[in-house]
């Protein structure tokens, strides 16, 4: 497995699994909008884990003891630390109303869409810093302005009409 590591065509692949299995969960699996029950949520839960387990196994075998042990622990804290965006999603879902039926549509679209940018903002900020050095005072005075305007700002409140 040593020849795949930092693979351009490695990094291609993973890829390709995960938008493969995104369109699975969405188009296939959750085509019709619907609540989600706490047993269907609790067996995507566990075939998700069931997942992650086979890949931890398969680092396991082919990279040694000390990979492994580096998947398992940042699996699991990433997946402590997503419990508190459950709550965010439960806030969001009840200030703006969603409906049950809509909410995994609207947190699957919305993930998506996250986690594009977010790659598109790294990939962009390396390059920029790789490049221009003094960027990074320009992106840490943008942070700073950003923090100070969030503490200065006062609430505002906007009309939202309830999701038919």
């Amino acid at each position: 497995m040593e020849m795949f590591a930092g693979s351009t065509w490695l990094w291609i692949g993973f890829a390709t699994l995960i938008l493969f299995m995104l369109s699975l969960d969405l188009g296939l699996f959750n085509r019709k909008a619907h609540t989600v029950h706490y047993r269907e949520a609790v067996t995507w839960s566990v075939v998700w884990v069931m997942l992650a387990a086979a890949f931890a196994g398969v680092v396991f075998w082919t990279e040694g003891r000390i990979s492994g042990l580096e998947f398992v622990t940042g699996y699991l804290i990433e997946l402590s630390l997503s419990v508190d965006n459950l709550f965010v999603f439960i806030l969001i879902f009840s200030y703006f109303k969603v409906p049950a039926r809509f909410q995994h549509r609207v947190l699957f679209w919305g993930l998506l869409g996250a986690l594009v940018l977010r790659l598109t903002m790294i990939f962009v900020g390396a390059t920029l810093i790789a490049r221009f050095h003094w960027i990074l005072y320009i992106f840490g005075a943008f942070l700073v302005y950003t923090g100070l305007s969030l503490l200065r700002k006062k609430t505002k409140t906007f009309n939202r009409k309830r999701i038919q």
